[in-house]
């Protein structure tokens, strides 16, 4: 078997095995997929971020598909003032990180992606100890506080999501939960009406950097991990409730804080 074959190989059982672990948890699994891309494959920083932006396009394209048939249309179409409040923050955080991105210095991306996977550790263990099915009602009786604040959590998200190459669902659904009182499941759909134009905004960005030539480069690796991310979610999604939610979010709560660290580390090896 020719290198390139195992790589693609290391790419489809990659791909397959983090998006079952997200399928598990509800989420696509890109803030897993960072660190794989930079520490495993050795793809240099901002071109694995324009890799994972691409991944999870797609990956969040086809979640979509399938939420459609889980969640009524119209049931969508009444809570749109919620996907619009937060996509006029998400859209230019989106915008605005990813042309700093493209200018920062390698060591700076670094710094702050380790320290925003961080975050994100934190934020995965800080809801299996708090879990957002018992939140009820929002954060703020309906009027301009929840719009100023819609509007400000989107724009940090769309940083994060430009910054990571994620979907943002980890951070989008207990936002959408907590400032609005939508239910989790509803919730879950509705981010994803959120990312797709948040993560197109940023990827558009990308495609003025010299590093958006990774996707012409590493095509084969793309696709045989999008496959085998596609796969791995539907496994994950049909294995859900055979393991603890509780369990499995602060297990890879810790396995994402330490593969963050890691990751930092080879960076800087470099």
């Amino acid at each position: 078997m020719s290198s390139v074959s195992k790589r693609n190989g290391k790419g489809f059982f990659s791909g397959a095995v983090i998006g079952a672990l997200g399928g598990l948890i509800g989420l696509g699994g890109a803030e897993f997929r960072l660190p794989v891309l930079i520490g495993s494959f050795k793809i240099p920083t901002l071109e694995a971020v324009i890799f994972n932006k691409a991944m999870s396009l797609a990956v969040v394209a086809i979640a979509l598909i399938f939420r459609t048939k889980s969640i009524a249309p119209d049931q969508l179409v009444e809570h749109l003032d919620i996907v619009m409040n937060l996509l006029a923050g998400s859209l230019i955080g989106a915008w605005w990180a990813a042309g700093r991105a493209i200018k920062m210095s390698r060591i700076w991306l670094d710094r702050i992606i380790l320290i925003l996977l961080v975050l994100l550790s934190f934020v995965m263990l800080s809801e299996a100890w708090l879990p957002l099915h018992s939140i009820s009602g929002g954060l703020f009786q309906s009027g301009i506080a929840t719009i100023i604040a819609g509007v400000i959590s989107g724009f940090f998200i769309g940083i994060v999501a430009a910054l990571l190459g994620v979907a943002g669902g980890e951070l989008l659904i207990p936002t959408i939960v907590i400032l609005f009182g939508v239910d989790i499941k509803l919730a879950g759909s509705l981010s994803l009406m959120i990312s797709l134009p948040t993560m197109i905004v940023g990827f558009s960005r990308y495609t003025n950097a010299d590093a958006f030539q990774i996707l012409k480069k590493e095509r084969p690796l793309f696709v045989w991990m999008v496959i085998g991310s596609v796969i791995g979610a539907a496994i994950g999604g049909l294995l859900v409730g055979l393991f603890p939610v509780k369990v499995l979010m602060t297990l890879l709560g810790v396995i994402l804080l330490i593969s963050a660290i890691k990751t930092f580390k080879h960076t800087r090896q470099k």
